[in-house]
């Protein structure tokens, strides 16, 4: 197996560190230390699992906190972290602006340590979100994957550092791409949900949610709301690639899964984002009263486990 740190030499990503992961299970991942510690490229058994959008990796540097930025800069990768304070479209709340999808992945990991003890590797990292008389948002993040297995659990701590309640939005936006995603791929949810579209296109795929179509040229997105009642999990499964794709999550801190597919032809992506809101915007979570709040010096705990056979 491998554990290694490099630097990118080249390109809009120039002098980003990426700490490159591979195990005797045949797992291969990129944990971006300057991007939240989140999770970029993934291959299993040297095949493509995760979606990476056009833009690749980028420079975090090179992010602007405006909204027309996101679309040349989203790079896609096996988890892209939204938040901590907004998640969804760019808004103005309370005469505060937040760009689209938060700030949290353009904020570099702190103390990050990554080791190899006894049967896994563990990646450790800070990240804060602050402003000057405002916020002090603290996510403790630690990595964990098993040497001779396929699978990687990311744990956050999240602490609110202030002595005042402060509303939070958080998405884990996992991204998986071809081959794993294609027709022949079939998404598996429990059967005690409830699957609410988020627009009226979307209403247009009830019923097809769990299916996919081979790449269509300029096809609108799709997102649905999953509301599990019991269980947590959603598989994908491609019997031809012969692979399947497991992703489990806390479900008392993240009650929503939020299903985003484009089927569009080089935008080929399906998207299961464990959530904690609606993925509105900070002012529309609060208008509709569905914006969650971690109280004056609280902690939450939340778990995302991805895992491939």
């Amino acid at each position: 197996m491998t554990l290694r740190r490099v630097t990118v030499s080249e390109g809009r990503a120039k002098g980003t560190e990426i700490i490159e992961v591979k195990t005797a299970g045949g797992l291969e991942l990129d944990l971006l230390p300057d991007a939240g510690l989140d999770i970029g490229q993934c291959r299993y058994r040297g095949v493509n699992m995760s979606w990476m959008s056009k833009n690749g990796y980028d420079s975090p540097a090179a992010i602007s906190p405006y909204e027309t930025e996101f679309v040349n800069t989203f790079p896609g990768g096996l988890l892209y972290t939204c938040g901590l304070r907004s998640a969804g479209p760019a808004n103005r709340d309370g005469g505060e602006w937040h760009p689209l999808h938060g700030r949290y992945h353009s904020l570099q990991a702190e103390q990050v340590c990554a080791e190899i003890a006894g049967d896994e590797v563990i990646v450790r990292g800070t990240v804060r979100e602050t402003a000057l008389f405002g916020h002090c948002l603290e996510v403790k993040r630690v990595i964990r994957i098993p040497a001779f297995g396929a699978s990687v659990t990311v744990e956050d701590t999240v602490t609110n550092r202030t002595p005042r309640d402060e509303e939070i939005m958080q998405i884990y936006h996992c991204n998986f791409g071809y081959p794993l995603l294609s027709e022949k791929a079939k998404l598996v949810l429990p059967e005690e949900r409830e699957t609410i579209p988020r627009t009226e296109f979307a209403k247009t795929g009830l019923g097809r949610e769990c299916e996919f179509d081979a790449p269509i040229d300029s096809e609108e997105e799709r997102v649905f709301f999953q509301k599990m009642r019991k269980e947590f999990w959603a598989r994908l499964e491609n019997p031809e690639l012969g692979v399947n794709m497991k992703i489990s999550w806390s479900g008392d801190t993240l009650p929503i899964l939020s299903q985003w597919r484009s089927m569009a032809s080089g935008d080929y992506v399906l998207g299961l984002e464990p959530t904690n809101c609606y993925i509105s915007g900070r002012h529309d979570e609060r208008e509709n009263g569905t914006l969650p709040v971690l109280k004056a010096w609280e902690s939450i705990h939340n778990t995302v486990t991805i895992a491939f056979e």
